[in-house]
């Protein structure tokens, strides 16, 4: 019986460096993005709601931000806090709430996404926008086989 434990291959290799490279650009975010005071947790919800007029409930923030409920709710106070955004009765349901960009918030987004935008074509390099699409598209099918292998496991 042979008790030795397999070498990783070039799949669990790739895992490793996908991780650094996740790592690698959230640090980079948060430099980035503390030019205008916002983490960028707080930069991806003022995003979200840029082109949503009639803002979004937390829940769905917190859907789109993959991230837990209460945690958006932090990053709602802090944005409320600095006049960025605001939370908007809901027509319909006196118990819910929209969060909606104020106009402070869309203003500083304006200034934000110009430079966001040509930062996010230079950290591409000399990766085509055929090459970028492709990574694009085998990341979705790595995140989709996760998906699949994470409902498999045993709850605790």
């Amino acid at each position: 019986m042979n008790n030795t434990t397999p070498a990783p291959g070039p799949r669990y290799q790739a895992l490793l460096q996908l991780l650094r490279t996740a790592e690698t650009l959230w640090n980079g975010s948060r430099v980035f993005f503390s030019r205008w005071d916002l983490s960028p947790s707080q930069f991806n919800l003022i995003n979200l709601l840029h082109d949503r007029t009639d803002g979004l409930s937390q829940t769905e923030l917190s859907q789109q931000l993959i991230m837990h409920r209460s945690n958006v709710t932090g990053l709602v106070d802090r944005l409320e806090g600095r006049g960025l955004i605001r939370r908007q009765d809901s027509p319909g349901d006196r118990r819910a709430y929209r969060v909606v960009l104020t106009p402070a918030g869309r203003k500083l987004l304006g200034k934000i996404l110009p430079v966001y935008y040509r930062a996010a074509e230079e950290i591409w390099g000399d990766f085509s926008p055929v090459q970028a699409g492709a990574l694009a598209a085998d990341l979705a099918r790595l995140a989709e086989n996760i998906d699949q292998f994470t409902r498999k496991l045993p709850e605790k």
